[in-house]
């Protein structure tokens, strides 16, 4: 497919994509490759996708057609970065922030902050990460160097030398691995419901409520069934994911169809669930070991820790101490009540804290 560069402006919507909207299937245009030379082992080459799951398309009930290109006041555009495209969605003119969601979400997760952060004066992009949403599905090329490669990649693409990184989850670990691989770019961090991959890595070898906690992770590990699970159903067990890892407020019920209906663009269930079989699978090979000994290296970026105090998928704990790893101004917030998705369970509290931790490091 050729890269199309032009931007491509989405209908406005009164409640600032809150809602879905029938703009036909999406799913991958081909694939892209990753480059080698990121300094870390690349990912093994992933098993071919089992049949049910390729086959599996994104309608939305009642028949209507379904886009992760949801309408509303922000611009959706591709463009390349380290050796794939990527799908954007952007609001916005200032400074740049960087928004990078965690799964099993996709760029939507951070329609309230990309409407906040507009108003607020900052130029703001939620990421489609590798693929997942309306980025290209590549063979390989999801090892954690190659994704944070991919993050910067986006930076430069945008045309910005430097912006405010604020990544969840599996994108927060994301966020860590990129201001240390590439310093310079990463103005500012905000990591939310995310330890300092150390930390993750230490849990996980010694802390059994931790290890327990990632029971998912564990299951994702065997070859095509959890890939045939995640889209079994209308993706019924991510429904039960996402419900079962929050807090009281929980997540509405329009983004929950969201994130079961993106799982269920082909090759989706399998490209995102890539970096977990790396993560555990990796601890006792040279790439993991590297990649763990790299991660020693100080933050210079400033950084602002969000956690959920009711997050069971990561626990406070594990969580608490990133700031031994930052050599920069450093904040803790706990929020009481709140569960894995922060800025989606408390969006005012959470989106609060981003802007202010943002707006004092602008310079």
């Amino acid at each position: 497919m050729p890269l199309d560069q032009k931007p491509v402006p989405a209908q406005p919507s009164a409640d600032s994509g809150a809602g879905l909207t029938p703009e036909g299937p999406a799913g991958p245009e081909g694939p892209g490759t990753a480059p080698e030379g990121t300094g870390l082992a690349p990912a093994r080459e992933p098993e071919r996708e089992p049949v049910e799951a390729a086959s599996a398309g994104a309608p939305a009930t009642g028949g209507e057609a379904w886009s992760v290109r949801q309408a509303g006041p922000w611009t959706h555009r591709d463009l390349a970065a380290n050796g794939a495209r990527f799908h954007i969605a952007e609001l916005g003119s200032g400074p740049l922030v960087l928004l990078v969601h965690g799964w099993p979400e996709y760029w939507w997760a951070w329609r309230h902050q990309l409407t906040a952060l507009a108003k607020a004066g900052y130029r703001a992009v939620a990421l489609d990460l590798r693929g997942i949403g309306g980025s290209d599905r590549t063979p390989r090329g999801y090892d954690p160097g190659n994704l944070a490669l991919d993050i910067t990649g986006v930076i430069r693409s945008l045309g910005e030398r430097r912006a405010h990184l604020v990544g969840h989850a599996s994108g927060g670990t994301l966020a860590w691995v990129a201001a240390v691989m590439r310093p310079s770019v990463i103005q500012s961090l905000t990591v939310v419901s995310a330890a300092h991959p150390r930390d993750l890595r230490r849990a996980l070898l010694t802390d059994r409520r931790q290890f327990a906690a990632f029971e998912h992770v564990l299951g994702f590990q065997r070859p095509w069934i959890p890939e045939r699970r995640l889209v079994a159903d209308d993706a019924e067990l991510v429904g039960r994911y996402l419900t079962s890892w929050t807090g009281p407020n929980g997540l509405d019920e329009a983004a929950v169809h969201a994130y079961r209906q993106a799982i269920q663009i082909p090759s989706t269930a399998h490209c995102s669930i890539e970096p977990y079989r790396w993560l555990l699978r990796s601890m006792a090979r040279p790439d993991g070991i590297q990649f763990a000994r790299r991660m020693k290296k100080p933050i210079t970026a400033p950084t602002l820790h969000v956690q959920g105090a009711a997050d069971p998928v990561l626990l406070s704990h594990t969580a608490l101490g990133g700031g031994e790893y930052v050599a920069a101004p450093y904040r803790w917030r706990l929020l009481p009540g709140v569960g894995h998705f922060p800025h989606e369970e408390a969006p005012e509290e959470f989106t609060a804290e981003l802007l202010d931790w943002v707006g004092r490091h602008k310079e």
